[in-house]
């Protein structure tokens, strides 16, 4: 099995989720015991919403097992800061053209949002600035063309 990377932070998070998830488990096991009382299975929209409710609880319990079982947390607040762009590193860019900063901080697919300023180890940005270092400038290909940037700091936080 191929282990994927993840934060700590990423990894609190996704555990944070499961528990609040397996304290939700009885919650909807008493909501169908509930419903079942009320009568006939077939036209009870109460016993249908709470088997679909416990349908998708699982699913998500599952979910976040599996993606727990793969994780190799990496974190990166122990490591020498060597200026190096490496999975957990927080990057800022200077845009070359237009001198606006950029921050960003390379993350596990799962936990990318780019609107908190995490990107995917695995997206066009990551995979162009990993192995480089601060000071450096690179071009990365992106879905709006191809973007020039100089790699101004490089934090291990």
């Amino acid at each position: 099995m191929e282990k994927v990377p993840m934060t700590v932070s990423g990894e609190a998070q996704l555990r944070q989720e499961l528990d609040r998830l397996l304290k939700l488990r009885p919650q909807i096991s008493q909501a169908i015991a509930e419903a079942r009382e009320l009568g006939d299975l077939k036209e009870n929209a109460e016993y249908h919403a709470a088997r679909e409710e416990q349908g998708i609880c699982e699913a998500q319990i599952r979910d976040i097992e599996y993606k727990l079982s793969v994780a190799q947390v990496i974190d990166v607040t122990k490591m020498e800061n060597t200026g190096k762009v490496i999975f957990g590193t927080t990057v800022t860019l200077i845009d070359i053209d237009t001198d606006e900063e950029k921050k960003f901080q390379i993350v596990g697919d799962h936990e990318a949002d780019i609107k908190a300023g995490r990107i995917s180890v695995s997206s066009p940005m990551a995979r162009g600035l990993i192995g480089k270092m601060e000071g450096d400038e690179v071009s990365i290909t992106t879905p709006g063309g191809v973007k020039d940037y100089e790699i101004d700091r490089v934090d291990y936080i």
